[in-house]
């Protein structure tokens, strides 16, 4: 039985919106596979690893059948990329087997049963939805994702947190050293005058919609149950489960009432911590920033006792001030902003610094001292 026989691109694009989530090793093997499902012209692809389910859909579906297997997602990808750009491709089932036929090229991949692939159990309702654009949300989650911490045993951790209320949609992603939050207002006449939603959302969802979303104007629909939250944008619907636990209290750890303040060109300072993190061990990523009137002096050694200095001028005059902070957390935030300059908010030698954006509220960036 035929499924599909459609050009290449048109049967590897939607397969590569689904592979990215797939183990290669699992303790359910069915997992390493995708579950296609034909019902007449319109082919579904779908994938989970139990946490995350992505489903895209194509009309290159041949004939008026309704069938559906599930094949190996990696192999059958690698034997599409492999073939040429421009070539036609026709999938077919037979005997538990899958074949794949492109010109004089044919491979036979092992199939297992559609019955006994695990799909994600959807609630009956969601509690809360909403619409935004996808560059809005891709926005939102690029300007905090990379705050979120890496199996910290603090799970709740290892996410990012999403809080609707009313008009406003906040990220936050935080590590224990750094905090990053970002808000964005929703277009008052799509948004609707929900209760407000805290929830968590697992590192391995967001850096997947980083990898799905583009850069246009097309809507998202979010929708959020107690347990689970669903993407839907384009030919993609994204479904995921949600972190349990209790959130940091973002609010008490982002510092207000600074006093010494000053504003620094991004790119001059991104080049000047590159230059000076040189010096700096994989072990110890230490810089020191020595604040007096109208410059910053940074540097940085290591263990071979060797030194880096750089020195930046800046409109300062709030008494000299000593403080080291891990480089790879500045690097990380400045690689990230696109605006020429940037603010940075001090207390003492013992507090955390402020990160943010002149004339602009939506993003702040906090990042833990570090002893030198």
């Amino acid at each position: 039985m035929q499924l599909v026989k459609s050009q290449r691109d048109a049967l590897l694009r939607p397969l590569q919106i689904v592979s990215g989530i797939v183990e290669r090793r699992h303790t359910l093997p069915i997992l390493a596979n995708i579950l296609i499902r034909k019902e007449g012209s319109k082919l579904s692809f779908l994938s989970t690893d139990i946490e995350v389910q992505i489903t895209t859909h194509a009309d290159i579906g041949s004939g008026s059948d309704t069938v559906a297997t599930t094949v190996a997602a990696r192999k059958l990808q690698d034997i599409l990329r492999a073939l040429p750009e421009s070539s036609e491709v026709a999938l077919s089932l037979s005997n538990k087997k899958m074949t794949v036929q492109s010109g004089k090229s044919r491979f036979n991949l092992q199939t297992l049963a559609a019955e006994e692939f695990p799909t994600v159990t959807q609630p009956e309702r969601y509690s809360a939805s909403l619409t935004l654009p996808q560059k809005t949300l891709k926005h939102l989650f690029s300007m905090v994702h990379f705050s979120m911490a890496q199996q910290d045993i603090r799970y709740y951790l290892n996410g990012l947190l999403l809080v609707v209320e009313g008009k406003k949609v906040v990220a936050v992603a935080t590590d224990g050293h750094r905090l990053a939050y970002c808000s964005v207002e929703l277009d008052p006449a799509k948004a609707s005058d929900v209760a407000r939603q805290d929830v968590i959302i697992p590192r391995k969802t967001i850096i997947e919609l980083q990898r799905l979303l583009e850069d246009n104007d097309e809507p998202v629909n979010v929708d959020i149950a107690p347990n689970q939250v669903r993407f839907t944008f384009g030919n993609v619907e994204l479904i995921s489960k949600l972190v349990e636990g209790k959130f940091p209290d973002y609010q008490r750890v982002i510092p207000s009432g600074y006093t010494k303040s000053f504003d620094i060109s991004r790119e001059t300072w991104l080049q000047s911590l590159q230059r000076v993190a040189i010096l700096t061990s994989d072990k110890f990523k230490g810089v020191r920033f020595i604040l007096s009137d109208n410059s910053v002096k940074i540097s940085s050694t290591n263990a071979d006792q060797e030194d880096a200095q750089d020195e930046i001028e800046i409109d300062y005059k709030h008494g000299p001030l000593d403080i080291g902070f891990n480089v790879s957390y500045l690097l990380d935030v400045l690689n990230n902003l696109k605006t020429e300059k940037v603010r940075v908010s001090v207390g003492d030698s013992n507090s955390s610094a402020l990160i943010t954006v002149p004339d602009n509220n939506d993003f702040k960036y906090v990042v833990m001292p570090m002893r030198i």
